[in-house]
């Protein structure tokens, strides 16, 4: 499939059904995250001394905790208000169909903000806005006055395609890992890649490690560590095949057969 500007988007088949190439790319970094190339200390200061605004951009088929993750990380930080835009205000549907989150704003109301987030989705939402010139025209100008510009899981993909990660290092979905490379972007394993004022998350979970280190950057570790405890995130999985490189292949083909029949 190409976009009319010749770029090669993932086609239905490819975007969320497993791959052992996928699978097969180099183990995730030391401590569950990584930085490409360190941050340049972007923080509140860099905001100004108002409230920071924090966009979240909704979408027709967009993962719910890609959204909702990062959100509980980052509503109760002392001064920042986190916001909902979607192209039209009102109920937007998650992948499954079976859920909706509001959103508050219609993009076109909202024309600064200090943090830009965009989850991740399913094949059918994640495709229609790599396509969506309009959604791009708004994150590229949104992004050129923020402070972070992020995404969650398939989310790099879409900031990809508005030609934001051309050159630059970036993670992603782990069966979307291959696809990087048709955005510009170079995959780096971690849980999240911070490079210059730019954080891509891993898949749907990883949003909420990345929205923890995005406290940090905006006020310091004392309250990251605090709002750390106040959400209690204390992940102890009974589990241990929370990452490609640690399931085997039924493993993998089973989890993408689940994400695939219940997507709406």
């Amino acid at each position: 499939m190409s976009t009319d500007d010749g770029k090669r988007t993932p086609s239905r088949r490819g975007l969320l059904r497993g791959t052992a190439a996928g699978a097969a790319v180099a183990a995730v970094g030391a401590g569950g995250s990584a930085r490409a190339a360190s941050g340049t200390g972007q923080n509140r200061a860099a905001a100004g001394s108002g409230k920071v605004r924090v966009a979240i951009l909704l979408y027709d088929g967009f993962t719910a905790l890609d959204a909702v993750g990062p959100y509980e990380m980052l509503c109760r930080v002392p001064d920042t208000r986190v916001t909902m835009v979607a192209r039209e205000a009102g109920p937007v549907r998650t992948d499954t169909g079976e859920l909706s989150l509001v959103a508050e704003r219609a993009m076109r109301d909202v024309h600064r903000a200090e943090v830009l987030l965009v989850p991740g989705g399913g094949q059918r939402g994640t495709e229609a806005m790599m396509r969506d010139t309009e959604a791009h025209d708004w994150i590229r100008r949104i992004h050129r006055r923020s402070v972070w510009t992020t995404s969650v899981c398939t989310g790099s993909l879409i900031i990809g395609a508005a030609g934001l990660l051309r050159g630059l290092p970036a993670t992603t979905y782990w069966a979307s890992r291959p696809y990087l490379k048709d955005v510009g972007a170079v995959y780096t394993p971690g849980r999240f890649v911070e490079t210059g004022k730019i954080i891509t998350a891993a898949g749907v979970s990883a949003g909420m490690d990345m929205g923890l280190h995005l406290v940090s950057r905006l006020t310091d570790e004392k309250v990251a560590r605090a709002m750390q405890l106040a959400v209690e995130y204390d992940p102890d999985p009974p589990y241990d095949t929370g990452s490609p490189e640690k399931a085997d292949a039924a493993t993998q083909a089973l989890a993408l057969k689940l994400l695939a029949d219940a997507a709406r």
